[in-house]
């Protein structure tokens, strides 16, 4: 779960649905049911965006949650356990060890 702007912001992993909650997570709503990115594992909040790390390689959302679009779907990482940042930098814990991005998730390479 991640706070985006004033939005609570989470995986629902059951259904691999993104949900999103405007009361601190009292009710949460669906903002995101399709497949194209497939199934979610993580989320970060990084600015303007959410970088999500999916089955299928990490992908952004601009409008909160409501579409995905790809930003690295290649094998050089290995798959995406989970993402963090510093500040700077994205960082990623793989199925290949520990790997960063200095330019948003659009190249990764071994830390």
């Amino acid at each position: 779960m991640i706070l985006h702007g004033r939005e609570l912001i989470r995986i629902n992993v059951p259904k691999n649905y993104i949900e999103y909650s405007t009361n601190d997570g009292r009710t949460w709503h669906t903002r995101y049911t399709g497949t194209h990115a497939g199934t979610f594992i993580d989320l970060i909040d990084y600015g303007s965006e959410i970088i999500a790390c999916t089955s299928k390689g990490i992908f952004t959302s601009s409008n909160g949650g409501g579409n995905w679009h790809s930003r690295y779907s290649g094998n050089l990482a290995g798959s995406f356990i989970q993402l963090v940042s510093d500040g700077r930098n994205l960082l990623a814990t793989t199925s290949k060890g520990l790997y960063y991005s200095n330019n948003g998730g659009l190249n990764w390479h071994r830390k």
